[in-house]
């Protein structure tokens, strides 16, 4: 049985964990204060959600679409040092990317997102067609795909 290599955005999606778990700045917070989950923080949750997007459509169409990696990973370091100056622990952040719950909840946000926008889950063209059009718009999706 021989084991594939993993996609570029499977790889960039595993250097994310990585880099999240591994190398997160500690910022100790005040004793008693509150802060939103970081899924209620947009400037967090949005672009951490257009990267999980554009690496679902870049795997999904991978004989159309490439995902720009070192522009996602830069992106995640900026999400990574935003949530560090926000004051997040790294037992905080490591909750919040190790959660299951997180993890679903991310994968049906997407889901919900791309069958609105016409995807067709089980057919992997629509989301060529979806990341096309992302890319033409220049929308915070389609900056991290790129038409090969």
């Amino acid at each position: 049985m021989t084991v594939a290599a993993p996609t570029p955005s499977r790889l960039l999606l595993t250097v994310f964990w990585s880099l999240m778990l591994a190398s997160v700045l500690a910022v100790s917070a005040t004793a008693g204060e509150a802060r939103p989950s970081l899924r209620d923080v947009p400037e967090i949750e949005n672009p951490l959600f257009a990267v999980a997007v554009a690496s679902e459509v870049a795997d999904s169409c991978n004989h159309r679409l490439a995902p720009r990696t070192l522009k996602g990973l830069n992106q995640l370091y900026q999400i990574r040092s935003r949530a560090n100056a926000l004051g997040y622990s790294d037992s905080e952040i490591k909750a919040y990317i190790k959660s299951d719950q997180e993890k679903s909840r991310m994968r049906a946000k997407g889901e919900r997102l791309l069958t609105q926008e016409g995807v067709k889950l089980d057919q992997p063209e629509t989301f060529c067609a979806y990341g096309l059009a992302e890319i033409e718009k220049n929308s915070a999706i389609g900056v991290l795909l790129r038409a090969k």
